[in-house]
């Protein structure tokens, strides 16, 4: 079974674009910490790719951003495709079904909307704890 669950923070802003066929496609880079420390006593991240299509991709992007802790559920992949000079690239990613968002946006970003659309907080009696950090605090 191909399954696999992710908890950690976005390090940027989900990247929106649409296909030829008006279809939303979505993606970026999860920074996941690791259980452990490593030698020196300190916790190691990875950075993991993902990509997120269609009413998915609008809605995270929508209601994320940089630094915004989620959980990521889904399958990984492997795809492959030809650069213009013939190079082989292959790119292995979460390809993602679904998604919970484990915060609350701060103030300061729910004072600037992205759009017109409802909180999905709203009126769901959610207590997050939000974090007081600023971006020179987040290791991406």
């Amino acid at each position: 079974m191909n399954q696999v669950n992710l908890t950690g923070r976005l390090t940027k802003d989900v990247e929106v674009r649409y296909t030829q066929s008006g279809k939303a496609v979505g993606g970026g880079t999860i920074a996941v910490t690791r259980r452990f420390k490593n030698a020196d006593g300190n916790t190691d991240s990875d950075f993991i790719q993902y990509v997120v299509w269609g009413k998915s991709a609008e809605i995270l992007s929508q209601y994320t951003s940089k630094g915004t802790l989620v959980a990521l559920m889904g399958s990984w992949q492997t795809r492959s495709y030809e650069k213009d000079d013939g190079t082989r690239v292959y790119v292995n990613e979460l390809n993602v079904e679904n998604f919970d968002f484990l915060e609350k946006k701060s103030d300061s970003q729910q004072s600037a909307p992205k759009s017109q659309a409802r909180d999905p907080f709203a009126n769901k009696g959610n207590k997050s704890n939000e974090l007081d950090i600023s971006d020179d605090d987040l290791p991406f």
